[in-house]
C-alpha cells in the first residue's frame, strides 16, 4: 500500500505539471505546451522507416497513438518519481525537472520556435517537483505515525493534498486548454471571408466522369473526407487578417502580399486529384478537388526568378518546409496559392487561409498548408524537410491503379460481377486500365469519361461467369504516355509505392 500510494502522489504531480503547462500554453501558443512539444520533437527525430511504418499500421491514427504513447510514458516515470520521493523526495523532484528540461529542448528545437515557447516546460517542471516534494514530506511524516493517527500530518492530509493536486490540475488543464481553444479560434474569421467569384469559372464535372457502380468512392472528395497527412499535432490556426505572405530569394522583385490583396487578384479554379508518398500501393491517401486561388507561376513571373534557380521552398506557420522544383511550376502547368475547396473557404485542417497546390507532384513537394513564406533557391543550397530525411526531391507521381468494388475479401454472388476502382497519373492523365482474373490475360476495363491529365479516372468492368471459390483480381494502369504501370513492388521510400494492386474476393 505504502508503494502505491507513493506511485499515486508522483502521478498527482504529473498531472499538476500537465496541467500548468496547458495553462500557460495559453498564452504562448497551443504548440508550446509540454506533451505537443514533446510530440512534434519525436516526429523529427523519428528515422523514416519508423515513420512509414506507423502510417502503414496506424494511417491517419498515428498521431494520437504517439500522444497515447508519450503519456503512457509520463505515467510510468511519474509512478517512478513517486517511489523515489517516498526514499529521497529531492531524487523525484529531479525527475520532474528532467521532464521540464526535455520540454524546453523539444519546444526550442522547433524550426519557428520563439523563447517564450520553453516558458510552458519551465513551469510545468517546477510546479511538478515542488508538487512532487510536497506530498512526498506529507507522505513520510504519515508514513510514520502509528494508527490510530495523533494530531499532525496524517494519511487524511496526504489523501486531502494529493486530491487537491489533482484538482488543480483538472481545473488549470481544462480551463488553459478551453481558453487556449478559443483565443485562437479563427472560426469566426474563415465565416467571415467571402470568395470572389473566378475570372472564368470551370463548367461542373458531368455525370459521365464517374460510373454508375456502388461502392466506388465518389469523383469529387468531399472535404470531411480529403485525407490528411502531415506532421502537426495541433493544427496551425491563423487569423487571415494578420496573415502575410513573403516571396524572396533569387527574385529581383520580392513581394509581400497580405490575404485581401490575394483575393484581389484574379482567382482561377483547378480540379486536381492530390496523392501523398506515404500511400502504399492501393492505399488511401489520394483525394480530388475543385480548388479556387491565385496563380503561383504567375506570381513567380510577377517577381522576376534569378537564373540559377531551380528550387521554390514553401514554408507553413509550424516551420513546416517543402521544396518544389522550379520548372514544374514554370513550365505552362496550373499551380495555385489556394484558399478554397469544392465551393468553400479552406478548412483550417487542410491549409486555411492559404496553400499551395501544384499537379503532377506529390504533396510532400508540391503542397505546403499553412503557408505563409515563399523562397525562391536552389537544391544545391537548401534541402527541404523530407528531402534531409532522404525522400526524392522531385516528387512525380507515379501511375497507380486500385480496385475499389468489390471491397478485398468480400463474398460475391457467383455469375456476373462488377469490378470498378480508380486509376491517376497526375499531369499525365490515364490512357487504359487492365484487369485480369487468377493471373489470366488481361482485359480491358471500360474508363470513365476524361476529366483532365490532372485528374484521377475511374474505371469498371464486368467480369461474367464468375465460379465459386476464391479469386485473386489485379488491375493495372497506363498513362497517357503509354507507359504501363509496373509490376516490380517498391514500397514508398523514397520516391512512390509501385507495384499492381490486388484484392481477393469470395464467389458464393
Amino acid at each position: 500500500m505504502r508503494a502505491a500510494g507513493a506511485a499515486a502522489t508522483g502521478l498527482a504531480a504529473a498531472a499538476a505539471a500537465v496541467g500548468a503547462g496547458e495553462l500557460v500554453a495559453a498564452f504562448t501558443g497551443p504548440d508550446s505546451a509540454p506533451v505537443i512539444a514533446v510530440g512534434s520533437a519525436a516526429i523529427d527525430l523519428t528515422p523514416t522507416p519508423l515513420k512509414e511504418y506507423a502510417v502503414r499500421t496506424f494511417g491517419t491514427d498515428d498521431k494520437p497513438v504517439l500522444l497515447g504513447g508519450i503519456y503512457l510514458t509520463m505515467t510510468a516515470l511519474a509512478a517512478l518519481a513517486g517511489l523515489l520521493a517516498a526514499r529521497r523526495p529531492a531524487a523525484g523532484a529531479a525527475v520532474f525537472a528532467a521532464f521540464g528540461a526535455v520540454g524546453v529542448w523539444a519546444a526550442l528545437s522547433r524550426p519557428a520556435s520563439t523563447t517564450a515557447d520553453a516558458l510552458p516546460s519551465v513551469v510545468a517542471g517546477l510546479v511538478g517537483a515542488v508538487a512532487m516534494v510536497r506530498l512526498a514530506v506529507l507522505l513520510r511524516a504519515a508514513a510514520a505515525v502509528p494508527a490510530p493517527e495523533p494530531a499532525g500530518p496524517s494519511r487524511r492530509a496526504v489523501l486531502v493534498a494529493t486530491g487537491g493536486t489533482v484538482a488543480f490540475a483538472a481545473l488549470a488543464g481544462f480551463g488553459g486548454r478551453t481558453y487556449s481553444d478559443s483565443r485562437y479560434d479563427v472560426s469566426a474569421a474563415r465565416d467571415a471571408v467571402r470568395l470572389p467569384p473566378p475570372t472564368e469559372r470551370l463548367a461542373p464535372l458531368p455525370a459521365a466522369v464517374r460510373p454508375g457502380v456502388p461502392g466506388l468512392a465518389p469523383f469529387t472528395t468531399p472535404n470531411p473526407d480529403f485525407y490528411r497527412v502531415d506532421t502537426a499535432l495541433t493544427v496551425p490556426r491563423i487569423d487571415p487578417r494578420r496573415w502575410s505572405l513573403r516571396l524572396h530569394g533569387l527574385v529581383d522583385h520580392p513581394v509581400t502580399i497580405s490575404f485581401d490583396e490575394l483575393l484581389r487578384r484574379p482567382l482561377h479554379e483547378l480540379d486536381h486529384t492530390l496523392s501523398c508518398v506515404s500511400s502504399e500501393v492501393g492505399g488511401p491517401y489520394v483525394s480530388t478537388a475543385r480548388w479556387l486561388g491565385v496563380s503561383l507561376p504567375d506570381l513567380l513571373r510577377q517577381a522576376g526568378v534569378r537564373a540559377g534557380a531551380d528550387q521554390l521552398v514553401g514554408r507553413s506557420q509550424d516551420g513546416m518546409t517543402i521544396g518544389t522544383p522550379l520548372e514544374a511550376l514554370l513550365d505552362g502547368r496550373s499551380a495555385l496559392l489556394a484558399i478554397a475547396m469544392n465551393g468553400e473557404v479552406l478548412p483550417v485542417e487542410h491549409g486555411f487561409p492559404c496553400r499551395s497546390v501544384v499537379p503532377g507532384l506529390y504533396g510532400y513537394t508540391s503542397a505546403t498548408k499553412w503557408l505563409v513564406d515563399l523562397e525562391v533557391t536552389t537544391f544545391a543550397r537548401y534541402d527541404p524537410y523530407w528531402v534531409r530525411r532522404g525522400w526524392d526531391r522531385t516528387g512525380t507521381v507515379r501511375t497507380a491503379s486500385r480496385i475499389e468494388v468489390p471491397a478485398a475479401f468480400a463474398k460475391v454472388p457467383a455469375g456476373d460481377v462488377t469490378l470498378a476502382g480508380t486509376a491517376w497519373a497526375t499531369h499525365r492523365g490515364i490512357a487504359a486500365v487492365e484487369v485480369r482474373v487468377d493471373g489470366g490475360p488481361w482485359a480491358e476495363a471500360r474508363l470513365a469519361a476524361d476529366a483532365g491529365p490532372d485528374l484521377w479516372r475511374q474505371w469498371s468492368y464486368d467480369w461474367t461467369g464468375a465460379r465459386p471459390g476464391t479469386h485473386r483480381i489485379e488491375v493495372r494502369a497506363t498513362d497517357a504516355t503509354g507507359a504501363v504501370q509496373p509490376q516490380a513492388r517498391a514500397a514508398p521510400f523514397p520516391s512512390g509505392a509501385t507495384g499492381w494492386h490486388s484484392t481477393v474476393v469470395t464467389v458464393t
